[in-house]
């Protein structure tokens, strides 16, 4: 699995930065994604997908070691769906 070290370490490679600048434009591109989300806008990502904000509703749930119905609160929650692009290179229709 990759994770940031590994992503820093690809975008220093590719763009020949040094690793500092790397993490900090990698942070940069994170900060700015969710600080958009935060704001309830969507982010498209050209050749990767859309980031959204999903409302979810207040509901009833089942705690399932007592059985007791809980309340579950609404809340937001970030989702993500893949663009064209990315799901042909999963798939490997792309040439």
């Amino acid at each position: 699995m990759a994770g940031k070290a590994e992503i820093v370490d690809a975008i220093s490679e590719d763009t020949e930065l040094s690793k500092k600048d790397a993490t900090a434009a990698f942070e940069a591109f994170v900060n700015a994604i969710c600080g958009s989300l935060k704001k309830g806008e969507r982010v498209a990502v050209p050749g990767l997908g859309i980031f959204s904000v999903a409302e979810r509703k207040a509901r009833t749930g089942i705690n399932p070691q007592t059985k007791a119905k809980i309340k579950i609160a609404a809340a937001k929650a970030a989702k993500f769906k893949a663009g064209k692009d990315l799901k042909e290179l999963l798939n490997k229709k792309r040439r």
